[in-house]
């Protein structure tokens, strides 16, 4: 049978009993002698003197003895099985029979992170979780990422970043009618089908005034007139060109001066159709205009074209939500004003990392989670629970409380406190070692069972950001409807000698320029301490250094991952 689980919250002891009647019984009879001691341990009794007699004494007062040949530190009751019911459980035969449940995993096959009641003399002093290289992590987090959901939005600026969940074809045709492309005159030209053959260069009356306005349509154009028209304008039916207005002059005007009666035309070089857009020669009605998987992007093109084909609503990926949270005691917010003092930090974290989320421009929004402190089963999961209860989030990122010290608390919560799991715990890759990612189970309001994402990332400013680069970002990049590939490669000759690990591959921060010759040139941006938010400062890229004894030599190609702009020559922006 399960045994029983308890805890103190305050001063209040909290004993849940498995859910079979047998079970709790057996389990309640188990602890009821022990309870007053318990009880008044938690209420404050100075544990030094309660003990002062040793187990065995407390053993003796409360009635219970000790299994086992050595010292014990657990009190077991010892039970009289005089039920009126047999015990000969014939597992798997008769209408009693059921099979026991049995892990199919040794402990030792189940790493899971220290235990913050035990206190820091029993903490791991190794790691338990198995050391992946980038690779690796990063194919974990693809694969574990759900994949991006469909939904409809209006067409508005708020679509920007999102990806096309399936093709879209035009609703309408653009132009849908015949138009002008220049503003002048439009006219019959001669050699057409329904014209004689007679020359266009002369004087003709001016019959109307076609405008590019959406009330009506102007009134069919006769033989030997011309109308006047605007970029843009339906042409008069009948029509077949527009002659341009600099190869025109007014020959008169009408009695009250305010517009042309006759225009001559200076030139006979006209063709049909010159100067005219035919319908659907910008977008062919039905034909397709933006294929799935198209990012809609800041430029505009995506939206123009959508608005010009009569597309409202738009199909695309459900970009995903996300949080940002701080953790650690000597963590102080950005606008603290008074002076530090003590061991007190700034959090820089925080804000580089909403700053740098937002400008990947595909979450629908990146949400504040301010700061928890280190205190065990307490704001650390509290945060993480209302991030994706009350604000709907779909990743929640933390920065500290990874590694493996007593007050390093992520890895407990999500497995002990939150029933998750940590999908891997420690990566070969400096900075960013203890990076953990982990999955926690969650009830939608329709009572479906899902898995929300946890980045538990390094607390120090530089690796906070190498790692979201390389692992956050591939994960948002598949929610949002991308492949997920991450930062885009390019090679590089470096610029200058840099030491390389023979331990773990680097990721050195450097600015990426191009040479006069079109090579990029990468150059470090000095020393690299994880803790040295201003090895970022300027950096546009992360050299990916290999895992070797000795220098990178000045001139060397390597690979580097892009994470901004790269500088052209003399320093512009390519």
């Amino acid at each position: 049978m399960s045994r029983p689980v308890a805890g103190v919250r305050n001063k209040t002891i909290i004993v849940t009993l498995p859910g079979s009647p047998k079970g709790a019984k057996e389990n309640l009879q188990a602890i009821l002698k022990l309870m007053p001691h318990a009880c008044v341990q938690a209420a404050g009794e100075d544990s030094r003197a309660a003990h002062s007699g040793g187990t065995k004494k407390l053993e003796k007062e409360a009635g219970v003895s000790a299994t086992g040949d050595g010292p014990s530190t657990i009190a077991v009751v010892k039970h009289s099985h005089d039920h009126h019911h047999h015990h000969n459980h014939d597992h798997g035969h008769g209408h009693a029979g059921h099979k026991v449940p049995k892990a199919h995993t040794a402990p030792s096959e189940r790493p899971q992170s220290n235990d913050p009641r035990l206190g820091a003399t029993h903490r791991a002093r190794e790691s338990p979780y198995p050391m992946l290289t980038v690779v690796d992590a990063v194919a974990k987090i693809t694969t574990t990422s759900p994949a991006p959901v469909t939904e409809n939005l209006p067409l508005t600026p708020d679509l920007v970043g999102s990806i096309v969940s399936e093709d879209i074809y035009a609703a309408e045709a653009v132009p849908a009618y015949r138009a002008s492309i220049v503003d002048g005159y439009a006219v019959i030209v001669p050699g057409s089908s329904s014209v004689s053959e007679t020359s266009i260069k002369g004087t003709f009356p001016v019959a109307s005034v076609s405008h590019a306005q959406a009330s009506s349509l102007p009134p069919a154009l006769q033989r030997g007139q011309i109308a006047r028209i605007t970029t843009g304008a339906p042409l008069p039916e009948n029509a077949n060109a527009v002659v341009m207005v600099e190869d025109t002059t007014i020959a008169s005007l009408t009695d009250d001066q305010s517009e042309e009666a006759t225009v001559s035309i200076l030139t006979a070089d006209i063709s049909p159709s010159e100067n005219v857009r035919e319908p659907g020669s910008d977008i062919q009605l039905g034909s397709l205009i933006l294929a799935k998987g198209t990012r809609i992007t800041s430029v505009g093109g995506e939206i123009g074209v959508l608005a010009a084909a009569g597309i409202s609503s738009v199909p695309v990926y459900r970009r995903p939500r996300v949080g940002v949270l701080s953790t650690g005691d000597e963590v102080t917010d950005s606008s603290h004003t008074s002076a530090l003092s003590g061991g007190m930090i700034r959090d820089s974290n925080r804000p580089s990392l909403l700053s740098l989320v937002r400008g990947w421009n595909l979450c629908a929004e990146v949400v504040d989670l301010g700061i928890a402190r280190d205190t065990p089963h307490g704001q650390l999961e509290e945060k993480i629970r209302r991030g994706f209860r009350a604000d709907g989030l779909d990743v929640v990122v933390t920065t500290g409380g990874v590694s493996m010290g007593e007050l390093d608390l992520l890895k407990p919560t999500i497995e002990r406190s939150m029933g998750g799991t940590v999908h891997f715990g420690r990566v070969s890759m400096k900075p960013g070692k203890p990076t953990t990612f982990a999955g926690v189970p969650f009830k939608t309001s329709d009572g479906d069972k899902t898995e929300k994402l946890v980045f538990g990332l390094p607390g120090n400013p530089a690796s906070a950001i190498v790692t979201a680069n390389l692992f956050l970002l591939p994960a948002l990049q598949k929610m949002a409807g991308l492949q997920g590939k991450g930062l885009e490669k390019v090679v590089v000759k470096v610029q200058g000698r840099v030491r390389c690990d023979k331990s773990r591959p680097e990721y050195h921060r450097v600015v990426v320029s191009c040479g006069k010759e079109g090579v990029l040139i990468a150059r470090s941006t000095g020393m690299q301490r994880s803790s040295r938010v201003g090895s970022l400062a300027s950096a546009n890229a992360l050299l990916v250094l290999p895992q070797k004894e000795g220098w990178l030599e000045d001139g060397v190609g390597c690979e580097a991952l892009v994470m901004g702009p790269i500088l052209g020559y003399a320093g512009s922006v390519l």
